[in-house]
């Protein structure tokens, strides 16, 4: 992978960890670089594929890079860790957000409040919600799922996805 190499340190925001790309590093990805730029990362050399993923624009020209689950799992690292980064602009890339599942939709329309909760969430919070939400096959399973993702974002104290939810984040 012909990439950009840089170190640095991850952090998290909202609950989501993230290295920040400067602005100098984003316009040698891709000059004048607005929106989400697809790409493909690795940290520490993991994982053997690179993930393809959005890195989401800052407003100053630098954009976060959040580092999924999975991403960090392979790598062996979390937040606070120094890690070495490798990131290339992914013009093939058409990742953007799943659609929801009606299931899923139909129920948020529900509560107005568990809605706005839903909003405010980081994209790449509602992204994983979605991916998981369409990785499940049973009937049972979305049904049990539903109602725990729409107990948490009702801003109850839960956990779901692996995550301690509070206040709907």
């Amino acid at each position: 992978m012909s990439a950009l190499r840089f170190s640095a340190i991850m952090k998290i925001i909202n609950g989501n960890p993230y290295i920040l790309v400067s602005a100098l590093r984003a316009k040698k990805l891709q000059k004048d670089w607005k929106k989400p730029m697809p790409v493909k990362v690795r940290v520490n050399g993991k994982p053997k594929a690179p993930w393809k993923i959005n890195m989401m624009p800052v407003g100053d020209g630098s954009f976060y890079l959040y580092l999924h689950g999975d991403v960090r799992k392979a790598s062996q690292t979390g937040v606070g860790d120094k890690v070495e980064v490798e990131v290339e602009f992914d013009a093939k890339y058409k990742g953007g957000p799943a659609p929801l599942p009606t299931w899923f939709s139909k129920a948020l329309k529900l509560d107005r409040d568990v809605l706005k909760a839903w909003k405010e969430l980081t994209p790449s919070r509602q992204k994983e919600i979605v991916r998981y939400l369409n990785w499940l096959k049973s009937e049972e399973a979305r049904q049990r799922n539903l109602t725990k993702v729409l107990y948490v974002l009702s801003g109850k104290k839960a956990r779901f996805m692996a995550r301690d939810w509070e206040k709907g984040k």
